[in-house]
C-alpha cells in the first residue's frame, strides 16, 4: 500500500469515528432472530445445528462469531471464514453464552415501526445475496463457497453500524429523502460524509475480520484496481456484486427506495455469466429463503409482490452506464419504449412494446415470434399494427432447422441482423412476409433465445438502415427481462396458490373458488357437488413407515384426483390428509359415480404399493354433498360433506356417504 493509500485509509477511519457515537462493540439483532435466539438459549435440549443455522442467517451474529474465533486467543494459522467451522472451534457452550450476551444488549427486541430502516427487509436482502453468492460460487467451481456465502451475508454490514451507532442513523438518512427520489451511494456520502461500504470496511478492520470479507464489504459497489490490496479477491467481490445486483433488480434490496447498483463491466470480465443457469440458481435461492421463513416462523415482505413492483433495470442497460471506461454512444431509450414493461402480462406489454417501437422508428410492420423448443420452431404471437398478420398469413410457424444464412447467425450468435431478399432468397421469412428487406433482433432470457423481433417496411418501401440495429437492441433486451419478470411472477403466483407437497390448490384458493362459485346464478349451483376425501388411518403411515411414506401417500391421492377430474372441476388439499373436490354440471348419481372412481383407484393403487407402506393399505373415506337451497354459504355445504365423510369412517371406512335430506 502506498503512502497515499495509507493517508486515504486513515481519512476514512477518522471520518467513520466522527459520525459514530461510540466504539462498535455490539450490533442490533433482527427482531425475529432475537426471538428465536432467546428461545434457543434458554433450551437445555437445544442442538448445535440450530444455533449454527441462526448464526449463518444473521449478519451481526456472524460478524461477532468471526471476530471471536479469529482473535489472538485461538492462535489460528489462517483466518476462519466458514461460520460452521467457527462455531465448531468456539464450542456450543461458548457460542450460546456469547448469544446470551448479545441478547442482553438487545434486550429491546421489538422493532420500532417508526424506524425507516426496516430490519426485516434488510435481512431478507442479506440472506438472498448470501444464498445466491454461494450458489454462483458452486456453479463456477469456486474452491470455498462458504467463504463467498459469509461475504455475501456481511456485504452491507456498514448500514447496520450506521443504524446502531450513528450520531445520525441510517433511518435518518432514508427519511431525509422522503419519497421524492431514489437513494444512491453518493447520497450516503453527501449525508454522512462516508458511504456504507467505507464504514463497513472500517468496522471489518477494527473487528479483524478475514481479508476476503473486508474486500467484499469495501468493494462490492466498485471492483478494485489491479494494484489494490483487494485485487486478489476480485472473484469473490465480483460474485457478491453480481448477486447484489440480481437481488436489487429482483426487488429485494436492503431498503425499499434505494436505486439499484450498476452492474460494473469489470464484474462481467471477472466471472463468465454465460456459464450460469440463472433461472435454476434463483429457484435454489427461493428454496433456501422458504426454508429460512419456516425455521423462524415469520413472513418476509411478499417476494413475488416485491419482484412485480420493483424490477426496473436490466443487465444490458446497466452495461450502457458510466462504469465502463469508454461508454459507447447509444440512443437513449424513450420512456414510451420501456413503460409497457411495467406490466407483468405478456399479452399486455408485448403489443404495447411493438406499438412503441413502430412509433419511435416508423416501421411498417413489427412482429414478435416466440421460440418453441419442443416443436423447434418460431411462432408469431403478437404483431403491430394488429392487422399485420391476416388470416391468410396465419399461423406463422417457421421450422428452425430450415433456417440458414444471416438469420441463422441471428439465432446462433444472438446478434441483430439486416437481411435483404436478394442475398438470401431462401429465407423462410420472405415466403411469409414478402418483404425486400427486414431486420431481426434476438430476444434473450439469461442469454438463452426466447424469440425474435421482426420489422420491415414492406408497404412504404423505405430503406432500412444498419444503425437501427444498435438502437433497437436495448429494447429487445428490456423485452427479454420483462418476459423473465412475467414468468417469475406467474411462477410465484402459482406457488402462492398451490400446496407445496401435492401441487393441488391450497386452502386459500379453495375458499376463493367457492366464494366466486356461490356468487353464480342458482341454476349453476343446483348442478354443483362438493366432496371430502380423507385418507383412512393416515397416522399409521407416519408411525409405521416414517413421514416420507405419509407424504408419498398424500402425493398418490393427489395424483389420482388429478387424473380422474375434469378440467372444468376443482380439486384442492383442504389440510392434513383431507382433500376437497368441487364438481360442476352434475347430480347426485354423477357425483357418487365420480367419488366411487376415486375410491376404487385409491384402493387399487394402495394394494399395488402395499409393500412400500409395510402392508398398511391405502384407502379413503369420502363424503359428498350436492347443493341445496338451504345452503346460504359455501361453508355450510363443506360442513355437510365433512359430516358425510365422518359418517363413512364410522361405517367402516373405505366407502362413500352421499348426504341426502
Amino acid at each position: 500500500m502506498t503512502d497515499e493509500d495509507k493517508d486515504a485509509a486513515e481519512d476514512i477511519r477518522q471520518a467513520a469515528h466522527s459520525i459514530l457515537k461510540q466504539e462498535v462493540t455490539h450490533l442490533q439483532l433482527v427482531p425475529s432472530v432475537a426471538v428465536k435466539l432467546l428461545k434457543l438459549t434458554h433450551d437445555d435440549n437445544a442442538r448445535a445445528d440450530d444455533l449454527t443455522r441462526i448464526i449463518e442467517t444473521e449478519p451481526t451474529l456472524a460478524a461477532r462469531i468471526l471476530r471471536n474465533v479469529n482473535s489472538a486467543a485461538f492462535y489460528l494459522p489462517n483466518k476462519t471464514t466458514s461460520i460452521k467451522r467457527a462455531v465448531n472451534i468456539l464450542g456450543f457452550s461458548s457460542v450460546r453464552q456469547l448469544a446470551l450476551n448479545l441478547l442482553f444488549y438487545n434486550r429491546m427486541i421489538k422493532h420500532d415501526p417508526k424506524q425507516q430502516f426496516n430490519q426485516l427487509f434488510f435481512w431478507q436482502h442479506c440472506l438472498f445475496v448470501a444464498s445466491l453468492s454461494r450458489a454462483i460460487a458452486v456453479a463456477l467451481k469456486h474452491p470455498d463457497p462458504d467463504l463467498v456465502y459469509t461475504a455475501g451475508l456481511l456485504h452491507d454490514i456498514g448500514k447496520v453500524v450506521l443504524e446502531t451507532y450513528g450520531r445520525v442513523t441510517y433511518s435518518d438518512f432514508i427519511e431525509s429523502a422522503g419519497n421524492n427520489r431514489q437513494l444512491t451511494v453518493d447520497d450516503e456520502r453527501s449525508f454522512f460524509g462516508i458511504s456504507h461500504t467505507e464504514i463497513g470496511h472500517v468496522f471489518c478492520l477494527e473487528w479483524q475480520l478475514p481479508e476476503a470479507i473486508k474486500a467484499v464489504v469495501a468493494c462490492h459497489h466498485q471492483q478494485p484496481e489491479h494494484d489494490s490490496p483487494f485485487a486478489e479477491y476480485k472473484t469473490e467481490i465480483a460474485i457478491v456484486s453480481f448477486a447484489n445486483y440480481i437481488a436489487w433488480v429482483q426487488g429485494i434490496g436492503s431498503i425499499p427506495n434505494h436505486s439499484h447498483p450498476a452492474l460494473q463491466q469489470a464484474v462481467l470480465e471477472t466471472i463468465n455469466i454465460d456459464k450460469l443457469d440463472i433461472e435454476r440458481l434463483l429457484h435454489q435461492v427461493d428454496i433456501d429463503m422458504e426454508n429460512t421463513r419456516e425455521f423462524y416462523g415469520i413472513e418476509f415482505p411478499n417476494l413475488h409482490k416485491l419482484r412485480a413492483t420493483l424490477i426496473k433495470a436490466t443487465i444490458s442497460l446497466s452495461q450502457l452506464g458510466t462504469n465502463s471506461p469508454e461508454p459507447k454512444p447509444t440512443k437513449r431509450l424513450s420512456a414510451s419504449l420501456t413503460a409497457p414493461h411495467q406490466s407483468l402480462y405478456p399479452d399486455d406489454f408485448v403489443p404495447k412494446t411493438l406499438a412503441a417501437i413502430q412509433n419511435e422508428f416508423s416501421f411498417d410492420r413489427i412482429i414478435m415470434l416466440i421460440s418453441d423448443t419442443k416443436k423447434r420452431s418460431l411462432i408469431a404471437t403478437h404483431c403491430w399494427p394488429p392487422t399485420t398478420l391476416s388470416t391468410q398469413l396465419l399461423p406463422v410457424e417457421i421450422d428452425i432447422p430450415q433456417i440458414s444464412g444471416k438469420l441463422l447467425t441471428c439465432l446462433r450468435d444472438k446478434k441483430a441482423v439486416l437481411i435483404k431478399s436478394k442475398s438470401d432468397p431462401q429465407n423462410p421469412f420472405i415466403k411469409y412476409f414478402q418483404a425486400a428487406e427486414f431486420i431481426t433482433l434476438p430476444v434473450l432470457r439469461d442469454n438463452s433465445l426466447v424469440g425474435l423481433l421482426y420489422a420491415d417496411n414492406a408497404i412504404s418501401k423505405k430503406p432500412l438502415l444498419e444503425h437501427l440495429l444498435a438502437d433497437i437492441m436495448p429494447i429487445a433486451d428490456e423485452l427479454g427481462i420483462a418476459l423473465i419478470n412475467a414468468r417469475q411472477y406467474d411462477t410465484e403466483k402459482k406457488r402462492a396458490q398451490l400446496d407445496p407437497l401435492t401441487q393441488l390448490y391450497n386452502k386459500r384458493m379453495i375458499d376463493q373458488f367457492l366464494t366466486q362459485l356461490f356468487n353464480n346464478d342458482i341454476r349453476t349451483l343446483n348442478k354443483t357437488a362438493i366432496g371430502f376425501v380423507d385418507v383412512d388411518k393416515f397416522k399409521k403411515f407416519n408411525d409405521l413407515c416414517g413421514h416420507q411414506a405419509g407424504d408419498d401417500a398424500l402425493r398418490i391421492v393427489a395424483d389420482i384426483l388429478r387424473s380422474l377430474t375434469r378440467p372444468t372441476d376443482f380439486i384442492g388439499r383442504y389440510g392434513g390428509e383431507e382433500f376437497l373436490f368441487v364438481l360442476k354440471n352434475t347430480d347426485e348419481s354423477g357425483a357418487f359415480a365420480y367419488a366411487e372412481r376415486i375410491r376404487k383407484e385409491i384402493e387399487r393403487r394402495g394394494k399395488i404399493l402395499s409393500q412400500r407402506f409395510n402392508n398398511h393399505l391405502l384407502t379413503a373415506s369420502i363424503g359428498v354433498a350436492t347443493y341445496k337451497p338451504s345452503f346460504t354459504h359455501y361453508t355450510q355445504m363443506i360442513e355437510t360433506a365433512d359430516q358425510a365423510m365422518y359418517q363413512a369412517k364410522k361405517d367402516g371406512r373405505n366407502r362413500i356417504i352421499l348426504f341426502s335430506d
